[in-house]
């Protein structure tokens, strides 16, 4: 009886040859499963279902788990305005854990004897699919052609074309991984430090040249609103906003970290409904937080981000942070206006039943209602006092 395996196929050429292989020349069952985290259209899901007959699945499933991922991670990443090296919003780190989660979970639901992915052993995705497989389905087999081979692309192509299978799958100059929270960029400009990527390498291109104010509502720090429309679908809701500000090409940038193998490692990306909404959030929390909830947030937040990154969304510690984030979000209610214009955008105000700018004490730089004048000198007195105790045995320190 043949074995069974489930390949997380994505339609590319790493994973295309990956089924082909393990039907022809293994003898496996494949089971080519697409798991869908907001980046496929239609029209491609349809194209990935063709092509995984015709190089030999027995079997192609689509495996959406969009909501799941909003549901699970990414309304959390909004809440703790996650941003790697306060720049990148972590788009396909977060969404592969997702994906590995789904094929696992499938893998697990046919009686699968092994997974197979398509990743080189060069970068951050080997960790995430086998560490999740691992934790996930123990005791299934995990098949990396591409990596345990040390496979070129060239030779994946060969290898396809003489088989019959003919896809167009030259080598193109940039990589592209499309997801709901953004794409991200590889190749071409970026393997030169000196280098940033030119307007051609971006996907989506700037339509409107005059500024424009957008509105974006949250409830409990959740986005439900854009300009006035309430959506019950969050994923709608960040599908609006990336519509708006991809119009302005809002949200390019390129980000250089540490990878989880060591390296260092750049990408470019193009992220307009991550960083309208995270910036969005962030402002109205400027307003509806005290001090020490934005200091503390922020500390448990770099924390969430990084290990999402680091493939450690199955470390326990992780629903601990979660919980403080939604604690935190409570009364982080109100809509912030933005200005929107070509590759950009700037924060203009917040209207919250939690605006703590607005009290009965008194107005910044203006005029004090809660407090005398005394008790201000007083408060100062007492205020300096270590520092007034510290240089008067150490006057000659006195800068």
């Amino acid at each position: 009886m043949a074995k069974k395996v489930v390949v997380a196929y994505s339609g590319g050429l790493d994973t295309s040859y990956t089924v082909m292989y393990l039907a022809k020349e293994k003898g496996y069952e494949v089971y080519a499963a697409c798991a869908d985290t907001g980046g496929f259209s239609p029209e491609q899901l349809k194209k990935n279902e063709e092509n995984a007959y015709r190089l030999g699945a027995k079997a192609y499933v689509t495996l959406d788990v969009t909501q799941e991922y909003y549901d699970k991670s990414l309304r959390y990443m909004i809440y703790g305005n996650v941003l790697r090296n306060n720049c990148y919003p972590v788009s396909v780190s977060s969404e592969r854990i997702f994906q590995a989660l789904a094929i696992a979970r499938y893998a697990r639901e046919i009686g699968a004897d092994a997974i197979a992915h398509g990743s080189t052993g060069a970068g951050n995705d080997q960790v995430r699919f086998d560490m999740t497989f691992l934790v996930m389905a123990p005791g299934v087999e995990i098949i990396t052609l591409t990596r345990d081979c040390a496979l070129s692309r060239q030779e994946e192509v060969d290898y396809l074309n003489a088989n019959g299978f003919e896809a167009d799958f030259a080598k193109l100059k940039y990589s592209y991984n499309v997801g709901i929270w953004g794409t991200s960029i590889c190749g071409g400009e970026l393997l030169d430090s000196t280098q940033g990527l030119p307007e051609s390498a971006y996907l989506k291109h700037p339509t409107k040249t005059a500024s424009e104010v957008l509105a974006l509502g949250f409830e409990k720090g959740e986005l439900v609103s854009v300009n006035g429309k309430t959506y019950d679908n969050r994923i709608a809701a960040i599908q609006a906003v990336e519509e708006i500000g991809a119009a302005f090409a809002v949200g390019r940038d390129c980000h250089v970290g540490d990878t989880i193998i060591g390296i260092k490692g750049r990408v470019g990306f193009e992220a307009a409904a991550p960083m309208l909404i995270i910036g969005a959030h962030r402002f109205l929390e400027k307003y509806t937080l005290s001090k020490w909830q934005q200091y503390w947030k922020d500390q448990v937040s770099n924390w969430y981000g990084m290990f999402l990154h680091e493939s450690q969304y199955l470390e326990p510690v992780m629903p601990d942070i979660e919980a403080m984030l939604e604690s935190s979000q409570r009364n982080v209610t109100g809509t912030v206006t933005l200005e929107l214009y070509p590759y950009g955008f700037r924060t203009l105000g917040v209207d919250s039943p939690a605006d703590l700018v607005k009290n009965k004490l008194g107005e910044y730089g203006e005029m004090q209602k809660g407090w005398t004048s005394e008790d201000a000198k007083g408060f100062i007195k007492v205020a300096s006092t270590p520092l007034r105790a510290y240089y008067a045995a150490h006057p000659e320190e006195k800068r």
